[in-house]
């Protein structure tokens, strides 16, 4: 028997996730799956407040940057576990909603995408150190 969810209780669902702040939820049962995930905002940093290198160690100041900032508190990683190689790495050409990272928030694993196709050209965050929100992760060179 196939469980029954209705229009309502979806609605309750993704009020309890903007409630708790939270990006996804997942439910699976039996042969019913559902999986709700909202995307994250992404927070456009000036590049006048880009001043300080990163762990890249080549970003330079006064150039046109993007800045990806993180959407929520939480602990960062640059990969999807600890024995995948990272995500991205600085040179790297990236696409809009290429994954760049994770941000773990509450038990959840939030994929953090890049909003503009570009060159990393910077990574501010150490893996697995904590993020604030808003606190700048990456800064991509928008490509032409």
């Amino acid at each position: 028997m196939t469980p029954k969810i209705d229009y309502e209780e979806i609605n309750k669902i993704i009020r309890l996730l903007e409630d708790r702040n939270l990006a996804e939820f997942e439910l699976e049962i039996e042969d019913f799956k559902i999986k709700i995930r909202k995307n994250p905002p992404v927070i456009a940093v000036p590049p006048a407040a880009s001043a300080t290198p990163g762990l890249g160690g080549d970003f330079e100041t006064g150039g046109d940057f993007h800045m990806i900032a993180s959407p929520m508190v939480g602990t960062f990683y640059r990969a999807p576990s600890p024995a995948s190689p990272p995500f991205v790495e600085v040179g790297d050409i990236v696409k809009k909603k290429q994954v760049l990272c994770i941000v773990e928030a509450m038990k959840l694993m939030n994929e953090i995408e890049s909003d503009a196709d570009g060159v990393v050209r910077d990574i501010f965050v150490e893996n697995g150190k904590p993020v604030e929100y808003g606190q700048r992760l990456f800064a991509i060179s928008p490509s032409a």
